[in-house]
C-alpha cells in the first residue's frame, strides 16, 4: 500500500478537510500516476451532501483526474512511466456482459465500479476519487493525454465533455440539424461546442438573459430567452434534438413542445423531484424523452483525440484545494464560466 494525501469528507455535512489513505500498490495491469488536476463536478457536492441518498464516508470526491504516470504493473502494455494519463468516472466493470462486451462500460448491466464513493469489482473495497495526490487503476481504465492541450483545460472532458459528447454522437447530430441546449453550464458550454462543430444549427435556451453574449462566443448560432413567452412561441416544433443540462426542477412539457415531428428531448441532469409528463405532448409529434450518461471506454478516447485534434477544450477556472468551499458556493449561484479544476499541487 502507498500512503498518499486527500481531501475528504467524513460525514454528510459538505465539508472537506485534508486526510491521508491508502493506495494499492499497482497491479500487474495497473497504472499509478500523479494527478495534476481535478476537475469540480456538481455531482462532487451532492454526494459529500448524501443529497442523492448513497454516500459512503469517508469520502474523496473528483472524477475528472489528469496526470502523469509514475509506475506500471509488469504486464502494462498501454502506458509508460512520463505519459500523461486521465482517470473519468469509472476505474472498472464486470468486463463480461453484453454491455461492457459492446464498450458501454456506463451501463454495466452487474455494476460499473465508480471512481469515488463506490465499491472495486470485489464489491468490498472503496474507492476514493481525484482530490488527491495520487491514482492507481487499471491501465484498460485509464485514458491517453495528447500534450497538443493544456492539461489543465482537459480535466473537465473526463465528465461534463463525454456527458455531452455521448448523446450527440449516438443521435448522429450533425448537418441540417437544429438544436437546443438547454442550460449553458459546465455540461451546456461543452455541449454547445461539440454540437457547433458537428455542422449542427446551436441555440442557447437560458433563463438568464447575461448569457446571450458567451453563448455567441462558444459557437451558439442563436439564444433563446426561456422566460420570454413570446419566443418560446415563436420557436414551436423548431428543434429536432434538445439536450437538457439542467438539474433543477423545471416542466419538461414546456420544451417538449419546441420540438419537430419525431424530436428528442436528451435528459443530461438529474432534477431531484419527478416530473410530470402529459402523454399528448408526446403522442402528437411522435416525440421522445431520452437519457443519456457518460461514455464507455472506447468513445471517451474518441472523444478526447477529437478535442486535441480539434483544439476543443472546456473553459476553467484553475483554483487552490483550500478554495473548494467557496468554489461549491459559486458552483450555487452560477458564478462559474464555466468548470472549476483544482491545482492538486495545493494540496
Amino acid at each position: 500500500m502507498t500512503r498518499t494525501k486527500g481531501y475528504a469528507a467524513r460525514e454528510a455535512k459538505g465539508q472537506l478537510s485534508p486526510w491521508i489513505f491508502d493506495r494499492r500498490e499497482p497491479g500487474p495491469r495497473d497504472v499509478q500516476f500523479d494527478i495534476l488536476y481535478c476537475g469540480v463536478c456538481h455531482s462532487d457536492l451532492h454526494q459529500i451532501k448524501n443529497e442523492w441518498g448513497n454516500s459512503s464516508f469517508p469520502m474523496v470526491p473528483g472524477h475528472e483526474l489528469v496526470g502523469r504516470v509514475t509506475k506500471t504493473g509488469t504486464e502494462v502494455s498501454k502506458f509508460k512511466p512520463g505519459d500523461l494519463a486521465a482517470v473519468g468516472c469509472l476505474v472498472d466493470s464486470c468486463r463480461h456482459c453484453d454491455n461492457c462486451a459492446e464498450g458501454l462500460e456506463q451501463y454495466c448491466q452487474n455494476g460499473n465500479s465508480q471512481t469515488y464513493n463506490s465499491m472495486e469489482q470485489d464489491k468490498k473495497t472503496p474507492t476514493y476519487g481525484g482530490y488527491s495526490k495520487l491514482m492507481v487503476a487499471h491501465e484498460d481504465f485509464v485514458f491517453h493525454i495528447s500534450d497538443k492541450l493544456p492539461l489543465e483545460t482537459v480535466a473537465p472532458l473526463l465528465c461534463a465533455g463525454i456527458t455531452t459528447y455521448s448523446p450527440l454522437r449516438h443521435w448522429q447530430v450533425g448537418n441540417g440539424h437544429k438544436i437546443g441546449i438547454l442550460g449553458l453550464g459546465g455540461l451546456g458550454h461543452m455541449a454547445v461546442k461539440f454540437a457547433s462543430a458537428f455542422g449542427a444549427e446551436v441555440t442557447v435556451l437560458s433563463s438568464s438573459p447575461s448569457k446571450e453574449a458567451d453563448s455567441s462566443r462558444l459557437g451558439a448560432h442563436k439564444f433563446l430567452l426561456t422566460k420570454d413567452p413570446v419566443q418560446l412561441k415563436s420557436a414551436q416544433g423548431y428543434f429536432n434534438f434538445i439536450i437538457d443540462t439542467v438539474s433543477a426542477p423545471h416542466d419538461h412539457n414546456v420544451f417538449l413542445g419546441l420540438l419537430r415531428t419525431n424530436g428528442v428531448h436528451i435528459c443530461l441532469g438529474a432534477p431531484p423531484k419527478p416530473t410530470e409528463i402529459f402523454g399528448f405532448n408526446l403522442i402528437g409529434g411522435r416525440k421522445s424523452i431520452a437519457g443519456s450518461l457518460i461514455g464507455g471506454l472506447p468513445e471517451t478516447q474518441e472523444m478526447l483525440d477529437y478535442c486535441a485534434a480539434q483544439s476543443i477544450v472546456p473553459d476553467v477556472e484553475v483554483i487552490d484545494i483550500k478554495y473548494i468551499h467557496t468554489a461549491y458556493d459559486r458552483m450555487l449561484k452560477g458564478d462559474v464560466h464555466y468548470r472549476f479544476v483544482i491545482d492538486m499541487a495545493s494540496l
